[in-house]
């Protein structure tokens, strides 16, 4: 079968198959948000503002495509580890797909209705929801392309192509970063379009990726419409469902976490909500090496899960937390150090900058246990315990950051909301431990695993 087998050879290299080149498809992806927080704060503090909340309403919605990534993964990954035939693993390919666009579709549709009530739920006032009614249309119109590009990318990766997932993503990010001062500002006979620029360049980079993905995709066999995609067909929806939708709201429920923590920060004035917002953007970009190890456990656990050699994918698990160990203490130490400079580069103006530099020199620290956790999530989807992965971001937003930030920022102003943030992340790392262990991926060598090993029906 093609693509690259990942059941042998030493667990830490097969990571670094997937990682690796990920980290750098990830840097790419997440830069775009960092490079239209500079952009549009050249043009004032609303616009990066409306920014601040444009972002954690995306990314919700974007957790749908992650869900339904975390699904063709481990539909995919478990039947190649399995040896099924290509025509079977092809057809489950197409089925995720298909299921991703039709879904895409409607989510789509439904922004479109309803994001100027939602937006004015969560606080932005009447300036700011000019600038988000700019931005949201457009980024409507490219959200199937952006799920299309994502479920694709996943099935490479299940494949072992880390790398050419990585490149497309690294090319809609540059045809973004590339378009967005152009677009943004204006050039010569370009007119400048403020946000709505943005999300042009956002919206030409998906599609430009897409479309150069689904057709090299084609061309490998991993897509096939030749296949009899009816074969099979409500079953594999059920089980991509079944994978898809826990994980899609495991992905979902932090940054709709961070919709409501975003409200509580408003209290406090835009200022906040810019100097907060530009922080999570810094801190989505430095943790691009445990977000791209996440990408890399997954089609690591779900092939040798699928070979029923779960000693290896144990091995992956523990290899990643001691991974995720090393880096954070590594971040929080730069992030201390450097954390005044960052905000002074990228938040508009020395209040918000504040904001900024307080979050990053002390969150920075408790970074660690977000990767423990993200990177339990992607191995417990591709183990197909999805429900697991789902509660337990669920206890971490719901049960500790979300009460925390609210009761913090009433007796504490903003620095309680920085002590929900840290106590979200640590007890994310102990929950994350209890799940694993819980589900199989962190017992001893020993021990011993009855249940069905494959998603996949045989």
């Amino acid at each position: 079968m093609a693509g690259k087998d990942l059941t042998s050879g030493p667990v830490w290299k097969a990571l670094a198959r997937i990682s690796a080149p990920m980290s750098l498809g990830i840097f790419a992806v997440l830069s775009v948000g960092v490079a239209d927080a500079y952009f549009l704060g050249q043009l004032g503090g609303t616009p990066l503002a409306a920014i601040g909340f444009i972002f954690p309403v995306t990314a919700t919605f974007a957790s749908l495509a992650i869900g339904l990534s975390a699904g063709a993964n481990a539909t995919v990954s478990q039947s190649i580890g399995g040896s099924d035939a290509q025509e079977t693993t092809a057809r489950y390919a197409m089925h995720a797909f298909g299921l991703g666009v039709v879904m895409a579709a409607t989510a789509a549709l439904l922004v479109w209705a309803t994001y100027p009530l939602l937006f004015r739920l969560i606080g932005a006032k009447s300036e700011v929801l000019g600038e988000i009614a700019l931005y949201m249309p457009f980024w409507a119109l490219s959200f199937p392309l952006l799920v299309s590009l994502m479920i694709t990318n996943a099935i490479f990766r299940a494949y072992g192509s880390g790398t050419v997932s990585a490149l497309l993503m690294v090319l809609a990010a540059v045809i973004n970063i590339v378009l967005n001062p152009l677009l943004i500002f204006g050039w010569g006979p370009i007119p400048g379009l403020g946000t709505e620029g943005a999300a042009i360049s956002s919206a030409v980079g998906r599609g430009a990726a897409a479309i150069i993905g689904i057709i090299y995709a084609l061309r490998r066999g991993y897509l096939d419409f030749a296949v009899n995609i009816f074969k099979d067909l409500w079953e594999s929806l059920g089980q991509l469902l079944r994978v898809g939708v826990p994980a899609a709201l495991s992905n979902a429920i932090n940054p709709a976490g961070m919709v409501l923590v975003t409200a509580a920060v408003a209290t406090l004035g835009d200022a906040a909500v810019a100097g907060f917002g530009a922080a999570t953007r810094v801190q989505s970009v430095a943790l691009v090496p445990l977000l791209a190890l996440s990408s890399g456990i997954g089609p690591v656990v779900g092939q040798n899960w699928g070979a029923r050699s779960k000693d290896r994918a144990r091995a992956a698990v523990r290899q990643s937390w001691l991974i995720c160990l090393i880096y954070g203490a590594l971040l929080g130490t730069a992030l201390f150090l450097f954390g005044e400079r960052i905000a002074l580069a990228i938040a508009p103006g020395a209040e918000a900058g504040k904001f900024t530099q307080q979050y990053l020199t002390f969150v920075g620290w408790s970074l660690f246990g977000y990767g423990i956790l993200v990177t339990a999530n992607a191995a417990m989807n591709a183990r197909s315990k999805a429900l697991h992965s789902m509660s337990l971001s669920l206890g971490r937003i719901f049960l500790i950051y979300l009460p925390l930030a609210w009761a913090g920022v009433w007796l504490f102003g903003y620095t309680g909301i920085l002590m929900a943030a840290i106590a979200a992340n640590v007890f994310a790392a102990l929950g994350a431990l209890v799940a694993a262990r819980a589900v199989g991926l962190f017992r001893s060598r020993h021990a011993v695993i009855t249940e069905p090993a494959r998603l996949v029906p045989t």
